[in-house]
């Protein structure tokens, strides 16, 4: 998970970069604290829904902008290990 966490982070630094916003900056917009989208960033922190809705409005893009970058990540993070075949019910 924490991969998902930093590649989240890392979406969400790239996004407020290229607008020229500092961490403060955004965390105002978004009613955070400069902090809590520090530790975002930083991939440290597991923000809520509501908090990641409220970055997403922030930075002026949908919950899935934010979210596309991280398909790969999970696909690679929780692919499936391949279990051995469930055994019959006995009657």
């Amino acid at each position: 998970m924490e991969e998902v966490r930093a590649s989240f982070g890392r979406q969400v630094r790239t996004r407020r970069e290229a607008l020229g916003w500092s961490q403060e900056r955004l965390a105002e917009r978004a009613g955070l604290h400069w902090t809590y989208v520090g530790g975002i960033e930083r991939g440290e922190r597991n923000p809520a829904l509501d908090n990641i809705n409220r970055l997403a409005q922030a930075l002026g893009v949908s919950l899935a902008a934010l979210f596309a970058p991280l398909n790969a990540t999970v696909k690679t993070t929780h692919s499936r290990k391949s279990r051995k075949p469930a055994r019959p019910r006995r009657s």
